[in-house]
């Protein structure tokens, strides 16, 4: 006797007769006898009593066919076999039209994700098609019950859940010194320790782009200005070597030489050995120049994930003042300058400076003509961006000046802004560690369901219920991912479980990856602060102080659970300021479908990323900063502040420097700068004119506007989905 029944998904339910006697009984109302309830009841209980105790749907639907088949109603069992056969087409139809998009290069939403990455290409689609086909198996056998509901619902997302059964981690920033100093063996390759500038340079792109493809997120450098500065002096050593072949004498006093800065100066006046050691210098500081110029190169045209996608890199710096290290910034300054190709704007890395006092930031510190510079290459190439040192939570009680190790303790971020640096279970460090996973919460749904309350106190009261109910739930689906994560063997991340993550180190490549990984973090996220407000209160967080007090209470909410949540699953849970990108629009869709538009909330297409002053607001960049800069403490998963300044900013690099000082004055972790830059998609021309519609130099019409989609720029907003394109065109200047 049937009793239970496992249905496609993978659900195990009670067995139902009635939905037997359902299906047959419309086969038989489309036949000219019609239905036959003594025949429909005969058959359905036929099927009970003769069928195993556990069955799937499959196998009870072919028993219903060979008893159609067997009765004298055969022409019922021709529909009931076509009514499965039109089921089976309905079912496969969603994938088949959603797979026809991709293979017809359609520019849409499911296409358009990812900016970075090009679904266009072989390479991509195959990927698009793994990534589209492999969610719903993640939903039928990975993710609990409420979690599953939770998704369906549209109460949080689950980012790169297309990876889930991979059980790959997120992000980490390269310990690249370990890889420099060692070399080592990733899949079938191998490096040796490094020797020249040439060659480090060329192996941090290939640490950048082997672990990309083990993980499913971004990968960061935390100090490169530190890490390379070593192989300045390995290759000034090796010119005065060259010298000592071509003029036959010995220069071995010259090796060590102690230099304030490598700068290029002429010969003309110089002789013995002032012009020999100056010769030397400038040599050096072509390879540099040349080094760095390669690695951005680099970064923008080798691939990852299949070849579909440029690696997703950043690079922190600004902080090494040895002579070595500041040729370092400042060629690497330089060379992002002067742009890539045809001049055109660098993609990636993203770049990061590490503003610190008494380092590169006041007049008097040692790096603040590098600063200087930074603030001029920013106000043309949009990048680097600012990491502040100094902000509360961003210090150190390790760092020391005078330590020539200090990188080791000053934050780093990569990406659009993840964050990594406090650590329950392992050192405070940003080094060798980075994010596992992260899911978002939708906050403006849960407001919206609020709002018919009429009571204030009673209406917030209720969203504070429903959000730790979410909350509780996105902890526990976080755990269990992590438990799947934790099954992983060494072997299956080659470089990673190596030379990157902390710990790795002593583990064999049968070892899984257990008892290292929760050095990492597991965050959760948030998106549209504003219109959660504006369902709540009536207005956002940028204009009304009371609206700004509930905004912070319902982070600083999150943040204390976050707390309790470590202590009850001994993992490192951070709150996330959320990079919403693929994920702007989609919370916004199904929330339009149960509610509609309600002004203010859900009539744009897209949600406000995180805790942002929405991007349509106008206010000057001080009052943006004194709205957000309190949810950077908060948020210790990551979190940025930007201004959209106007006009051509390469005249004015003041106004970057200018908004670093907010920073600096309010407390702000990590910041950007946005601003107009126009490029010519044939030639690379690029200018900020306000409206370029045709290219002064190769006259092609085909313009598009640089811009940062969400913490990193995308060459063409091609690839941007409709929400994001949404967003940009309401972008407002903050002035």
């Amino acid at each position: 006797m049937i009793q239970i029944v496992v249905k496609r998904d993978g659900r195990v339910v009670g067995y139902n007769e009635e939905k037997i006697k359902s299906a047959i009984r419309k086969a038989m109302l489309t036949t000219e006898l019609g239905e036959d309830e003594s025949l429909i009841n005969k058959i359905a209980c036929r099927i009970g009593s003769r069928g195993s105790e556990r069955m799937t749907v499959e196998e009870i639907q072919d028993l219903v066919e060979l008893e159609l088949m067997a009765s004298p109603r055969k022409e019922v069992a021709k529909r009931y076999i076509a009514y499965r056969d039109q089921r089976s087409i309905a079912r496969k139809a969603k994938t088949r039209d959603m797979f026809h998009e991709i293979i017809e290069a359609k520019n849409n939403d499911i296409t358009r994700e990812n900016a970075n990455m090009n679904t266009d290409s072989p390479a991509g689609m195959m990927m698009k098609f793994a990534s589209e086909t492999t969610k719903p198996f993640v939903d039928d056998y990975l993710l609990s019950a409420e979690a599953r509901d939770a998704v369906r619902h549209g109460y949080i997302h689950i980012h790169d859940k297309d990876y889930y059964p991979t059980k790959s981690l997120t992000c980490v920033q390269h310990p690249l010194d370990r890889i420099l100093n060692h070399g080592f063996i990733a899949g079938h390759g191998e490096s040796r320790p490094a020797k020249r500038i040439e060659t480090a340079s060329v192996i941090a792109c290939i640490s950048l782009e082997t672990a990309q493809n083990e993980m499913h997120g971004g990968q960061a450098i935390p100090a490169f200005d530190f890490y390379l500065a070593p192989f300045v002096r390995s290759s000034f050593i090796e010119e005065v070597k060259n010298l000592e072949q071509l003029y036959g004498k010995d220069l071995s006093h010259m090796y060590q030489h102690q230099f304030t800065d490598y700068t290029y100066q002429p010969l003309d006046d110089l002789c013995g050995d002032d012009r020999i050691l100056q010769h030397a210098v400038n040599r050096t500081v072509s390879r540099v120049h040349q080094a760095m110029e390669a690695f951005i190169h680099n970064m923008n045209t080798i691939h990852s994930r299949g070849g579909n996608q440029v690696v997703f890199s950043s690079i922190n710096y600004g902080t090494d003042t040895s002579a070595e290290g500041r040729c370092i910034i400042r060629e690497l300054l330089n060379s992002t300058y002067e742009g890539v190709g045809n001049g055109a704007t660098a993609i990636f890395p993203i770049q990061i400076w590490k503003k610190k006092r008494g380092v590169s930031y006041l007049p008097s510190d040692p790096n603040y003509d590098l600063y200087r510079l930074a603030c001029k290459v920013t106000a043309r190439r949009f990048f680097p961006n600012f990491v502040n040192l100094d902000a509360t939570f961003n210090q150190h009680e390790k760092w020391n000046a005078a330590d020539p190790q200090r990188y080791l303790y000053e934050v780093a971020t990569m990406g659009c802004r993840t964050r990594v640096f406090e650590n329950r279970y392992g050192e405070k460090t940003s080094i060798g560690r980075g994010n596992l996973s992260f899911t978002t919460v939708n906050i403006v749904r849960l407001a919206i369901e609020c709002m018919n309350i009429q009571d204030p106190n009673e209406r917030i009261d209720m969203f504070f219920s429903k959000l730790d109910n979410v909350l509780e739930i996105a902890a526990r689906q976080l755990n269990d991912r992590f438990q799947f994560q934790k099954t992983a063997l060494v072997k299956q991340f080659p470089l990673l479980m190596s030379k990157l993550w902390n710990g790795a180190e002593h583990l064999a490549p049968t070892d899984t990856i257990e008892s290292v990984i929760n050095q990492g973090t597991l965050g959760i996220g948030f998106i549209g602060l504003a219109e959660c407000l504006v369902a709540l209160t009536g207005k956002h967080h940028g204009e009304s102080e009371a609206s700004q007090q509930l905004g912070l209470r319902i982070i600083s909410h999150m943040r204390s659970r976050a707390n309790e949540f470590s202590e009850r699953y001994g993992h490192n849970y951070s709150v996330l300021a959320t990079p919403a990108e693929g994920l702007s629009g989609k919370f916004t869709v199904k929330d339009r479908k149960s509610f509609g538009i309600i002004a203010g909330v859900t009539d744009k297409i897209y949600y406000t990323n995180s805790n942002h002053v929405p991007v349509y607001y106008h206010c000057s960049p001080r009052h943006k900063a004194q709205v957000e800069a309190p949810y950077h403490e908060l948020t210790r998963g990551g979190h940025i502040f930007y201004v959209e300044i106007d006009g051509d900013a390469t005249h004015n690099p003041e106004a970057i420097s200018d908004i670093v000082d907010l920073m600096d004055r309010y407390n702000i972790g990590y910041c950007s700068v946005n601003h107009n830059r126009n490029r010519c998609m044939n030639c690379g021309y690029e200018d900020a004119s306000k409206d370029l519609h045709e290219c002064p130099k190769c006259h092609s019409t085909a313009i598009d506007k640089l811009q940062r989609i969400t913490g990193y720029l995308v060459g063409t907003t091609d690839r941007w989905n409709n929400a994001k394109l949404a967003e940009l065109n309401d972008r407002v200047v903050h002035e």
